[in-house]
């Protein structure tokens, strides 16, 4: 087991998922008063840990057809592209 890749892994996908889709919908149902707060968290937990893992099997897969440095450049593009989309609907 790799504790810096771990740490590394970690601390990117918290710096991402910080205000995104997901802890907004998170914030949402754990601000109704009718809602259990464990329950919210096990159930937001859970959708992330099986997002994470159908992300990492799509990346084994796909690591068999490109190559890392190709997948690394499509995600960078990716990312500008939302951004830039982001940004022009605001």
């Amino acid at each position: 087991m790799d504790l810096k890749l771990i740490a590394t892994v970690f601390l990117t996908v918290i710096v991402a998922e910080i205000a995104d889709k997901s802890q907004f919908v998170t914030l949402l149902y754990a601000s109704n008063a009718q809602h259990s707060k464990l329950s919210v968290y096990i159930g937001s937990s859970l959708a992330l840990m099986f997002a994470s893992g159908v992300a990492v099997l799509a990346g084994v897969g796909l690591s068999n057809w490109f190559d890392e440095r190709i997948m690394a450049r499509v995600a960078g593009i990716a990312f500008i592209l939302v951004g830039l989309w982001t940004f022009v609907r605001a």
